[in-house]
Formats: structure tokens, sequence, C-alpha cells
């Protein structure tokens, strides 16, 4: 089984980030807002990824599905009675969770697509759902949804310290309950359906089963963070469902490392803004520079720059 990060070190990071809005000001407590639900995606893709081996290209479709699902909700398109934004949030998870499930037994039903071409029929997916969206002018077409209602916290519009703290306890709560999950059984069947499912299959796991459960939970993590997302951002953008999207959240976590989740979330962190100061210092290239970064880590150090230096330190701690 994957060694964990101590419980000391993530419960530190946490602590950390609870008390950036008194260190930083308004702007930047907005800015990790949005970067810490990024990282919430960054850990549906570390699960369905980096703990199940599916290589999805297309999460982003998921995270999409959770923001257009509570646009329209919260917007009252769908009917008044459904409104409600904390109803919402739960509706738009389920729906991301329903999209996955529904993909997943297509890709995995009968021979199972897996490797590579699981990967390409995902993309494939995500690419025909952005384009439907862009076309769907009760969607709002290109320019998607604008004037989705925030998050009724009983606070100044213009406060961005509530935001921030609900979004970080929801990404606190998602990761301690997946590395509590992962740390159990269901862990070292996660890593044994990665590393050799044919064996497990010869044990008699049911891999089809296994991996639909890993996918749905993966879109409702990812559709969660899409629906507060745009309750934050106030605007549902079909950029929010493509091949974009989902290129640079598995760019945060194969930097971070996929199979360590405080590395994917760490990573997904790190690199939004790193992004920000290389587009101040290289202007157009930056794009190209963080893609040339990406390919040197992964042929240099596979696991990631961050999941080794945590487990390293997660050592010593212990010790």
């Amino acid at each position: 089984m994957i060694a964990r990060v101590p419980l000391a070190i993530s419960l530190a990071v946490f602590v950390a980030l609870a008390a950036l809005p008194w260190l930083a000001g308004d702007y930047w407590t907005g800015q990790f807002t949005r970067s810490l639900l990024y990282g919430l995606l960054a850990l549906s893709l570390a699960l369905v990824w980096g703990r199940g081996g599916m290589l999805c290209l297309g999460q982003g479709m998921f995270f999409g599905t959770g923001g257009y699902v509570m646009a329209l909700l919260t917007m009252g398109k769908l009917g008044p009675g459904l409104a409600d934004a904390w109803l919402a949030l739960i509706v738009a998870a389920a729906s991301a969770a329903a999209l996955a499930a529904i993909v997943g037994v297509f890709v995995f039903w009968g021979a199972s697509i897996s490797g590579p071409y699981f990967a390409i029929v995902t993309l494939a997916i995500a690419v025909v759902l952005e384009q439907s969206i862009r076309s769907n002018y009760g969607l709002g077409g290109d320019n998607g949804l604008v004037g989705v209602p925030p998050l009724p916290l009983g606070t100044s519009a213009f406060d961005a310290t509530p935001p921030y703290l609900l979004v970080l306890v929801v990404v606190a709560a998602a990761y301690f309950t997946l590395d509590a999950t992962l740390s159990r059984r269901i862990g070292l069947v996660l890593d044994a359906l990665r590393v050799n499912p044919n064996r497990l299959a010869y044990l008699g796991y049911s891999l089809f089963a296994w991996r639909v459960a890993t996918f749905a939970a993966g879109g409702a993590l990812a559709g969660l963070a899409g629906a507060l997302f745009v309750a934050v951002d106030g605007f549902a953008s079909p950029t929010l469902i493509g091949f974009g999207l989902s290129a640079e959240a598995l760019i945060w976590v194969a930097l971070g490392g996929r199979t360590v989740l405080m590395a994917a979330l760490l990573g997904a962190l790190a690199v939004r803004h790193g992004e920000a100061l290389l587009a101040a210092w290289l202007g157009d290239w930056w794009l190209l520079a963080l893609g040339s970064v990406f390919v040197l880590v992964a042929v240099a150090a596979p696991a990631g720059l961050l999941a080794a230096p945590l487990l390293w330190l997660g050592a010593r701690v212990r010790r």
C-alpha cells in the first residue's frame, strides 16, 4: 500500500491555509478560494488516476457538469422549488457522479476499455460535451451563464473570507475522508486495480464494479468542486467542461504526485499560482514553459515533485 502523509503534516497544511485571510487581502483570499476548488478537482483526478489507475483526460467534464447544474438550479431555470443553494450543491455533485457512472458503464462494460484507449474516449466525450454546450443557447452558448447567485452565507458580497473558509472546510473534509478511506482495505484494492488488475480479478473482485464506483466517486468530487466554483465565481462557462481544464488538472496532479493526495492538492495550488508568475515573466510563452516543465518532470520524476519530499518529511515526523 502507498505510504500516507502523516495526519500532523496534513493538519499543519490546512491550519496554515486557514490563516490566509488574516495574512492576505481580499484579492488573494478570493484567488486562493478558486485555487482550493481546483485542488479539489485535482484530488478527484488523483483518486481516479493515481490510485485507480484510470488516466482520465476529461475530468473537467464532471467539474463543468456540477457547475452548470448548480447555475441552472440556483438561477431558477429548472423550477423555483429547486433553487435552494445547499440543495443545489448536493444535486450538482450527484449529477456529476451519475454522468461518471454512465460513462464508466459505457467504457468498462464487456471487454472494458483501458489504458490509452480509455484516455482517448474520455477526451472525446469531454470535447463533445463542450461543443454541445457552446451550441446550446439555452445554456448561454459561448457566453455561458452569467449572474449565478452566491452562496447564502449572510455576509457582504465583498467579503471574501466566509466563502474561502467554507471552501476550505469542504476541501479538508474531502481530503481527510479520502485519506482515511484509502488507508483501509479499499486503498489496497485500488492499488491492486492499478498495478495488477488481472490478479485482482483472479481473487474474485469485480473489476467493472470497482472501476465504475471509483470513477463515480471521482466524478462526485469534481462536480462538487465545479458547483462551488460557479457559486463563488458567479459564472458558468463552457471552458469549465472541456479538454483545456482537464489537461491543466492532469499537469497539476502529475507535477505534484498522482499517488499522494496531499501532493496532488499542493501541486494544484502551486501550479495555479506559478502560472500567474510565468505569465508575468514570459508573456504569451508561459504555456510553452509550463508544458516543458511537465515533460521534464514526466521523464525525470514520474512520481511527481512533491510526493517524495512529503513522504520523507512524514517518515521523519513518525520517527
